[in-house]
């Protein structure tokens, strides 16, 4: 049983998941939309909330933080220089979620995640 467990496993192991998230967090910082499938939208809106409350404050600690999660120094810059200050004032909630359509393929439920 899955009892206290947050993190889906989107079929994927560790390593394989850590890396899936950390390019879904950096393409959405960088386009500032994406559109993936509804598990990978709901767990990617939950890391990139934390790197935008990182990114708030800008300080070298936060920045490693973040670095160790994304490796995109271009994309870091990004983060720190115009989204963080952006969303200052705001307590959270700064990603969108919204449903689009069913995939034709597998059926899957595809959603476009973008900053609000």
């Amino acid at each position: 049983m899955r009892h206290k467990r947050k993190q889906k496993k989107l079929g994927r192991d560790k390593a394989h998941r850590k890396a899936l998230l950390a390019n879904l967090v950096r393409s959405l910082l960088f386009h500032e939309e994406i559109i993936t499938t509804e598990a990978k939208a709901k767990e990617a809106a939950r890391f990139c909330e934390r790197v935008i409350t990182l990114a708030k404050e800008d300080s070298v600690h936060h920045r490693r933080s973040v670095l160790k999660f994304i490796r995109d120094k271009k994309v870091i810059k990004k983060l720190f220089d115009i989204i963080g200050p952006r969303y200052r004032d705001r307590k959270g909630g700064c990603i969108r979620v919204i449903k689009l359509r069913y995939r034709q393929g597998d059926d899957a439920l595809m959603c476009k995640v973008q900053l609000v």
